[in-house]
């Protein structure tokens, strides 16, 4: 009886590794997505209000610059206009370089999600 007795025993102790295992890998997942959302909400959160002053910012310098734009020219809404077309054209730009943000976007969550 004593080969029963020892599988049994072998068997039991493997099933209690198993369990510990289990039980430490679900910690461990939980820890890590805990990570990632508190490192996501942190980073939206700077984002949103880095983004929304320097959002301001460049209001106020659209609007200095129009005007300023306009008094060279003589003529307010062709200041507006040209300071419009500049951003016309810096969101062509960005959308032709539109897969190089991705790419470096990707490269920089990545890093971070996957260590």
């Amino acid at each position: 009886m004593s080969v029963f007795e020892d599988i049994n025993n072998t068997t039991d102790r493997a099933s209690q590794i198993g369990e510990r295992y289990i039980k430490s890998s679900h910690q461990y997942f939980r820890l890590k997505v805990f990570q990632q959302l508190t490192l996501s909400l942190s980073m939206m959160t700077k984002v949103l209000i880095i983004g929304s002053l320097m959002f301001a910012g460049l209001v106020f310098l659209s609007i200095a610059g129009a005007i300023e734009l306009g008094n060279a020219v003589n003529s307010y809404a062709l200041g507006c206009l040209l300071v419009g077309l500049i951003y016309i054209a810096l969101g062509i730009i960005m959308y032709l370089l539109r897969s190089k943000f991705n790419s470096f976007v990707i490269k920089k969550v990545g890093t971070n999600f996957f260590n």
